[in-house]
C-alpha cells in the first residue's frame, strides 16, 4: 500500500512539472498595403485651344499665342525652325538643321516701340537665314496694342525669314507692312524690361540680352483641316 501511494504521489509530480502546450501561433500577415493615391494631374494655364510660342529669355519667358490661321505659312515656319526640321544658315553659311532659337541675341530694343531678335549669323540684324518667305498682311490684324509678333525683314517685302520682333506698345504705322503671326498671352512685363535696358546708338542693348531657347506647345484639339474646296460642274456641252 505504502508502495501504491509512492507510485501516485510521483505520477502526479511528473504530470504537475510538464508544461501546457503552447497555443498554437497564427501565421504572421503582413498589414494590408493602403492603395497609392492617385498623382494629380499638372495643372495647365487657362488658355484657349491654339497654338503657342514659349520664349525663354535671359530677362524671364515670353509666351505668345500663335496666328495659324491667320498666317499659316509664317507660323509653320517659326514652328520648324523651333523644332529643328527646317535648315537655316549657321554662322559659317552652311545651311544646317537644328533648333534655330537657341542662345541668340535681342539685337534691337526700342522703348515704347519694339524689341527685335532672330539674327543667328550675324547678331546684328543684317544676317541671313539662307532663305526667305512670303508676306502674309492680313486686314483683320493690327498693331493697335503691345505684344504683338512682326515678322522682320531685310529690305523690301518677302524678304523675312528667321527674324521678328514684339512689339513694347501699341505703333499702328506698321499695319499694312509687317506680317503679324502670333499675340503676346503672358510675359508681357518681360518685353517691357528688354525694351529698356541700356543700350548703345545703334540700339543693341550693352549688356547682351539672350534668347536662351524657345518651344511650341499646342492647348485643346489641332484645327480641323479646311474642307476641299468644291469643283465647279462642267460646263454642259
Amino acid at each position: 500500500m505504502k508502495r501504491l501511494t509512492i507510485l501516485l504521489l510521483t505520477a502526479v509530480g511528473a504530470f504537475a512539472q510538464t508544461a501546457p502546450p503552447a497555443p498554437a501561433k497564427k501565421a504572421a500577415t503582413a498589414p494590408a498595403k493602403s492603395a497609392a493615391p492617385a498623382k494629380k494631374a499638372e495643372p495647365t494655364p487657362d488658355r484657349p485651344p491654339g497654338l503657342y510660342w514659349i520664349i525663354n529669355t535671359s530677362m524671364g519667358t515670353i509666351t505668345a499665342q500663335l496666328f495659324e490661321k491667320e498666317a499659316p505659312g509664317t507660323v509653320a515656319n517659326f514652328v520648324a525652325l523651333t523644332r529643328g526640321t527646317k535648315a537655316a544658315a549657321d554662322k559659317a553659311g552652311a545651311m544646317v538643321k537644328r533648333p534655330y532659337f537657341t542662345n541668340l541675341t535681342f539685337h534691337r530694343v526700342i522703348p515704347n516701340f519694339m524689341i527685335q531678335t532672330g539674327d543667328g549669323q550675324q547678331g546684328d540684324g543684317t544676317g541671313s537665314c539662307g532663305f526667305t518667305i512670303k508676306d502674309e498682311i492680313v486686314p483683320t490684324l493690327k498693331y493697335d496694342k503691345p505684344g504683338m509678333l512682326g515678322l522682320a525683314r531685310l529690305s523690301n517685302r518677302n524678304t523675312g525669314a528667321c527674324q521678328f520682333f514684339i512689339t513694347d506698345k501699341a505703333y499702328p504705322s506698321l499695319t499694312g507692312e509687317y506680317t503679324i503671326f502670333g499675340q503676346v498671352v503672358d510675359g508681357q512685363d518681360v518685353v517691357g524690361k528688354i525694351a529698356n535696358v541700356p543700350k548703345d546708338s545703334n540700339d543693341k542693348p550693352r549688356t547682351p540680352v539672350k534668347l536662351i531657347s524657345a518651344t511650341i506647345k499646342r492647348y485643346g484639339p489641332p484645327p480641323a483641316p479646311a474642307a476641299p474646296a468644291k469643283k465647279a460642274p462642267a460646263p454642259a456641252k
